[in-house]
């Protein structure tokens, strides 16, 4: 066991560095991708009511095709490369493709329904260098709407608690069981006390908009929030579900198409999982001409959109362009009157934002860039 922990430990601090360095790029240059979701396989194990992403038949994307997609993204700028279904565990090389994506120098991330999951599988997973797991578990025990359920998982849970070398994420989303959100609640207490980290999404249609919730909906997604020990975080910093939950739209803009790639299996790119077909292009003819007009594009689904991933990575132009208004967004109480950050979102502000700086702060700027490859 204590091998394992060194062995985490140094790949924290090693990932820590990655993603540091993928904050910055984001926020120097709007010119690559940020984020990308590969489909690997289509086919899932297990059908869920309110997921539109799988079917029961399809065969696995070929290793070859999934190689060329990468290459591709990693020749665009890509940053992180998110594998993911249909159950991405059902491909059969699916550790040669993470290790395709980390040899492309990108950060790697697994969305599973955890199922195929054992002490081996894990294993396996540590040693094609995996970076992040994203494990949905959406009620306490199965029904006819989720069949991820805490029941059936926890053992997989207190594998990768004891096993796993890479952050371990549990996702549940609110309203998939929609006359116990309180599973949510507890499927998140559950996950902090194996050290995990949770986070939770909102019920949307197949268009992405949000379904309605009701007051005790959104009573567990705020505990959820609060169980959050970071200081700076999107589960907790995350002004777009405060609004939706309340019927209110977001006024954003999403660069879908430029900074967040959806990858289909077909291999062309699309906004996101709920807007597939736009703009329908094959990612091999996919070039920074098209990642710029996409990036500009305005999309009408935009002010009820529950995809949130697509809305941290368009966050990062935000900061990039409106500083000082991104900041206040999300951390409103930091205004004129009570000016306190999370020291991450200082030193952030401190390297990316305009300002007059002494001598020392202009050196530690210019280390901090160099450190981080991105000067």
């Amino acid at each position: 066991m204590l091998k394992i922990h060194l062995r985490r430990a140094v790949k924290d601090w090693h990932r820590t560095y990655r993603e540091a360095r993928m904050v910055a790029l984001a926020l120097k240059s709007s010119d690559h991708p940020v984020l990308a979701h590969v489909v690997v396989t289509r086919r899932c194990n297990i059908a869920c009511a309110y997921c539109n992403e799988f079917d029961d038949f399809s065969k696995p994307v070929p290793t070859e095709d999934l190689a060329r997609r990468i290459d591709q993204l990693a020749r665009l700028g890509t940053t992180i490369v998110t594998l993911t279904g249909g159950e991405p565990l059902l491909h059969p090389e699916l550790d040669d493709v993470i290790r395709r994506v980390r040899a492309r120098g990108m950060i790697a991330i697994l969305v599973t329904n955890g199922y195929l999951l054992t002490i081996e599988r894990i294993k396996r997973l540590n040693r094609a260098g995996l970076d992040r797991l994203q494990i949905s578990v959406d009620n306490i025990q199965p029904d006819a709407v989720s069949k991820k359920s805490l029941k059936v998982l926890d053992l997989k849970l207190r594998w990768l608690a004891q096993f796993a070398e890479f952050q371990v994420s549990i996702h549940s989303v609110v309203g998939a069981s929609y006359d116990r959100p309180e599973d949510a609640l507890e499927i998140a207490r559950r996950a902090h006390e194996l050290g995990l980290v949770s986070t939770a999404g909102i019920v949307h249609d197949a268009s992405g908009r949000i379904q309605p919730l009701s007051a005790r909906h959104q009573s567990v997604l705020q505990e959820i929030e609060s169980l959050s020990s970071s200081r700076f975080s999107f589960v907790r910093h995350n002004p777009w579900a405060r609004n939706l939950v309340q019927g209110l739209p977001n006024q954003w803009h999403c660069t879908a198409g430029g900074r967040h790639l959806y990858i289909c299996e077909d291999g062309l790119v699309h906004y996101c999982l709920a807007q597939r077909g736009h703009p329908g292009i094959p990612l091999s003819q996919y070039t920074l001409k098209d990642i710029e007009r996409e990036s500009e594009r305005v999309k009408g689904c935009a002010p009820y959109c529950t995809i949130f991933c697509v809305q941290r990575v368009a966050w990062f132009d935000h900061l990039r362009t409106h500083p000082k208004q991104a900041l206040a967004e999300f951390f409103p109480a930091a205004g004129a009157q009570n000016p306190t950050l999370p020291r991450p979102v200082q030193m952030l502000k401190a390297l990316f934002m305009p300002r007059r700086a002494p001598s020392s702060g202009r050196f530690f700027r210019k280390a901090a860039l160099r450190i981080l490859k991105v000067d």
